[in-house]
C-alpha cells in the first residue's frame, strides 16, 4: 500500500460566483410611486444606542474583524439608521488595518483574515504575501468608550466577567485580545460595566453563540463545553441572561435581544462531504484494494462478533467503493469499544499470522498488530449522512498524522508501514474534533431550545424586541430567503449570506439581519423603519472582500 498524501476533495472544491439564483436579465423595473410615512421613533429612544455582544455584533467575517468589516458591522448599520431620528455619535474599537489580525508586542497571536483563492477560503497571506499585522495590543488601543461593544468569542458569562479586558491575564487564558484593546486605563471593569456607564438609552444584546458554537467548533470533544443551563450567575446561562437583561433596562432603556440558531445548520458544518473519497482521484483509488484488502481482516471479526451477539458490529464495517465515493472513517465515542474484543479475535485467528507477514512483519508480531487494531479501530465506523463533518476537516483528510506515526512507530512499526496507517479519515478514524456526531447535535439542539426559551421570557418580561435568528437561519440553509435582487444562502462563498469562514455572515448578511432587527423594533415600539422606506438595501454590502482591500 502506497503513501497518500494530501488527497484532495474536490467535492469541497468551490466556484465563486455573485450570489443571486434568479435570472432577471430581462427583468423590467416598474416601481409603483407612492407616498412613505416619515420615519419615526416611536417610544423608543436611540439617541445613546450601545450594543453588547460578541462578533456578530463586533462585524467580525472572514475569520477576522478589520476595518471595512467593522464599518459593515450589524450596529453600525443600525446606527446610520438610528441617526435619521435622534440617534447620536456611534463609536467602535477600529483595528489598524485591513488584514486582520492582533499582534502584542510585534508578536502576531491571531491570523489575518480568509479571501477567496478561486476555489475556495484561503489566507491572505497566500495571495498577497506576508503581511504586517499593525493592531498591537502592546502599543495602540485605541480609546473609548465604544458603543459597539461586541467581543468576538465572548459567552454569556464573559460579559460579566472582572478582569476579562486585562493584558496580563491573556496568557493565563483568562482574558480576551479583542476586550484588551477596549478596556483602556480601566483593564479588570467587565463588559457590561463598560456599558452601564454609558448609561444608553436604547441597546441591542445578542449573546449565546458562542455559549453553544465554542462546543460545536471544537466537534464536541469536550475542550470547550457547552454552557450549563442553570448554575449561579457567571456559571449557567438562564441566571447570567437574566442578570445581563436586568443590569440594562434598570435605568428604564428599551432594547432589541436576538436568539441562537441552531449552528449545525451553518456551512462551516453542511460544506464538506461525509462521503469525499473519491475512486477517480489519483492518489487514493489506486490504493482501494489493497485497502479493502486491510479492512477485509477487520470486518470479518466485526461479523464474527455479531454472530456472538455483538448488536450492530456489522455495522461497523469498512469498505471502500470502486466506483462512487466513499465515506471517511470516524471515531465514535457513542460506540461501545470493541478493542479488547478485536484483538482477542485477530490473536485466535490461525490466518492473521499470515497476514501480517504480508507487511513485512515476523509471524510473531501478529499479538502486537492485533492489539494495535483493536486499539485504533474499537470505536471506528464510516460516517453517514447524519454525521457533520467541520470545515477544517477538508485540509485533513488524506493526509499524514505524524503523532500516530510517532506512536506505531514506537510499537515496533516501521515508518513506512506506521504512515500507512496513519492517514486521516482512511486508515485513521478521524478524531472527535473534526466531526460532530449525531448525538452531539442533539447536544446542541436540546441548550439551543433551552437558551431560546430562556431569551424570549426575559425578552417578553422586560418588554423587548426579540429577534428569531434561529427561525431566519433555518430558512437561509433550506429555501433561502428573497431579499432585493438576490436570493440568499447559506452555501459557504456561494450564498450570500456566510463569509468564508462558514460561521459569520458577509457585510450583505449582516444588512440583512440589521434589517430583521428594525423591523423586530417597529414591532415593538412603533417606529416605522419598514413602512417607511428606511430598510437597508442588501445589495448595496459587498459579499467578499478583494486581497487586496486598503
Amino acid at each position: 500500500m502506497k503513501n497518500i498524501k494530501y488527497i484532495l476533495l474536490s467535492a469541497v472544491s468551490l466556484t465563486f460566483f455573485a450570489c443571486n439564483d434568479i435570472e432577471d436579465v430581462d427583468r423590467v423595473e416598474a416601481e409603483l410611486m407612492v407616498d412613505s410615512p416619515a420615519l419615526v421613533a416611536g417610544s423608543a429612544d436611540f439617541s445613546n444606542f450601545v450594543a453588547v455582544g460578541n462578533s456578530l455584533t463586533a462585524g467580525f467575517t472572514d475569520n477576522a474583524l478589520f476595518i471595512a468589516s467593522q464599518e459593515n458591522s450589524l450596529p453600525n448599520m443600525l446606527s446610520q439608521k438610528f441617526a435619521l431620528i435622534g440617534g447620536g455619535e456611534f463609536t467602535q474599537p477600529l483595528m489598524n488595518d485591513n488584514f486582520g489580525g492582533i499582534a502584542v508586542g510585534g508578536n502576531r497571536i491571531l491570523e489575518p483574515r480568509l479571501v477567496f483563492g478561486g476555489a475556495g477560503p484561503v489566507s491572505l497571506e497566500s495571495i498577497i504575501g506576508p503581511v504586517t499585522v499593525s493592531t498591537d495590543l502592546a502599543f495602540n488601543n485605541p480609546t473609548g468608550p465604544f458603543n459597539n461593544m461586541g467581543v468576538p468569542g465572548a459567552k454569556s458569562f464573559h460579559l460579566l466577567a472582572p478582569g476579562y479586558g486585562s493584558l496580563a491575564n491573556l496568557s493565563l487564558g483568562l482574558a480576551n485580545p479583542y476586550f484588551v484593546r477596549m478596556t483602556g486605563a480601566t483593564p479588570n471593569v467587565s463588559v457590561l460595566d463598560l456599558t452601564l456607564a454609558q448609561a444608553p438609552t436604547f441597546f441591542s444584546l445578542w449573546i449565546g453563540n458562542n455559549d453553544v458554537l465554542g462546543y460545536a467548533l471544537s466537534g464536541g470533544d469536550g475542550t470547550n463545553p457547552l454552557t450549563p443551563v442553570e448554575g449561579a450567575v457567571g456559571v449557567g446561562f438562564s441566571a447570567t441572561y437574566a442578570t445581563l437583561i436586568g443590569a440594562l433596562t434598570a435605568n428604564g432603556a428599551k432594547g432589541v435581544v436576538a436568539n441562537i440558531p441552531n449552528v449545525t445548520s451553518i456551512p462551516h458544518f453542511t460544506t464538506v462531504p461525509f462521503s469525499p473519497l473519491s475512486p477517480a482521484n489519483e492518489a487514493f483509488g489506486p490504493q482501494i484494494p489493497t485497502l479493502n484488502g486491510v479492512f477485509g481482516q477487520l470486518n470479518q471479526v466485526f461479523a464474527f462478533l455479531e454472530s456472538q451477539g455483538v448488536t450492530g458490529a456489522t455495522d461497523r464495517q469498512i469498505v471502500f467503493s470502486e466506483t462512487a465515493a466513499s465515506a471517511v472513517v470516524v471515531k465514535d465515542e457513542s460506540l461501545t469499544d470493541l478493542s479488547a474484543q478485536i484483538a482477542a479475535v485477530l490473536s485466535a485467528s490461525d490466518t492473521f499470522p499470515v497476514f501480517v507477514q504480508s507487511f513485512g512483519l515476523p509471524a510473531q508480531a501478529a499479538p502486537l498488530v492485533a492489539n494495535l487494531f483493536g486499539t485504533i479501530y474499537g470505536q471506528a465506523r464510516q460516517a453517514t449522512a447524519e454525521d457533520l463533518l467541520v470545515l477544517p476537516s477538508s485540509s485533513i483528510i488524506g493526509t499524514v498524522n505524524t503523532d500516530s506515526v510517532a506512536f506505531l512507530q514506537s510499537q515496533g512499526l516501521s515508518e513506512a508501514l506506521a504512515t500507512q496507517f496513519s492517514l486521516e479519515g482512511i486508515t485513521m478514524p478521524l478524531a472527535d474534533k473534526w466531526v460532530l456526531l449525531p448525538s452531539e447535535q442533539e447536544e446542541i439542539a436540546v441548550a439551543v431550545s433551552a437558551f431560546n426559551d430562556i431569551i424570549a421570557a426575559n425578552a417578553s418580561q422586560a418588554g423587548l424586541a426579540l429577534v428569531d435568528v434561529n427561525s431566519i437561519l433555518s430558512e437561509l440553509a433550506t429555501s433561502g430567503i428573497a431579499t432585493g435582487d438576490f436570493i440568499l444562502k447559506s452555501n459557504l462563498a456561494t450564498g450570500g449570506a456566510f463569509s468564508l469562514d462558514g460561521v459569520h455572515p458577509t457585510a450583505r448578511g449582516y444588512s440583512f439581519l440589521a434589517n430583521e432587527f428594525m423591523k423586530a423594533i417597529d414591532v415593538t415600539y412603533g417606529s416605522n423603519f419598514e413602512a417607511s422606506g428606511s430598510l437597508l438595501s442588501p445589495s448595496d454590502y459587498p459579499t467578499n472582500y478583494a486581497a487586496g482591500l486598503q
